[in-house]
């Protein structure tokens, strides 16, 4: 049994950190996602070199969901806390709320502004990450994969989903 991982009984299993959000989105919404992905990196790899430096610069801006579900938790925690401290104690129910939510979010992979999010095709870090390889093999990054136009495109996407 060396190296070998044994989960008890009874364990609690938790959602990887890859999966959790998309196993908490609607199947339509992660295939709206994958397809605006694809065509996007399509898109830039019938541009050529230049239209995939511009995706990737593109890339290097966006806010994954993990940032954009800080920033609404800290916000409305701060502005909680503030109303809380100036106005009336009752406020303080909001940041004690958002930080019971994003627990949740951080363990499960779900909170309230998940299912809203996504549906503003705010990404995970992964999927991210998946477009952002294939950009890189298309631009010769990697030996595996050369070349441009959209066929290359979608033979580099679907590798560097693995």
């Amino acid at each position: 049994m060396h190296g070998m991982s044994v989960v008890p009984e009874g364990a609690i299993m938790l959602p990887s950190n890859a999966e959790r959000v998309p196993q908490h989105t609607s199947e339509p919404i992660n295939a709206e996602i994958e397809r605006c992905s694809l065509e996007a990196l399509e898109r830039a790899a019938a541009a050529g070199r230049s239209g995939i430096e511009e995706r990737l610069e593109v890339i290097d801006r966006e806010w994954d969901i993990e940032r954009a579900i800080e920033a609404n938790a800290s916000t409305l925690a701060l502005i909680g806390t503030l109303l809380g401290a100036f106005v009336n104690v009752w406020f303080l129910v909001i940041p004690a709320a958002v930080t019971a939510f994003l627990l949740q979010h951080a363990v499960q992979g779900w909170c309230p502004p998940v299912p809203v999010l996504r549906r503003f095709r705010f990404r995970t870090q992964t999927e991210i990450e998946q477009e952002r390889t294939a950009l890189k093999l298309l631009r010769g990054d990697f030996d595996a994969v050369r070349g441009a136009g959209p066929g290359a495109a979608r033979s580099a996407f679907y590798a560097a989903k693995r």
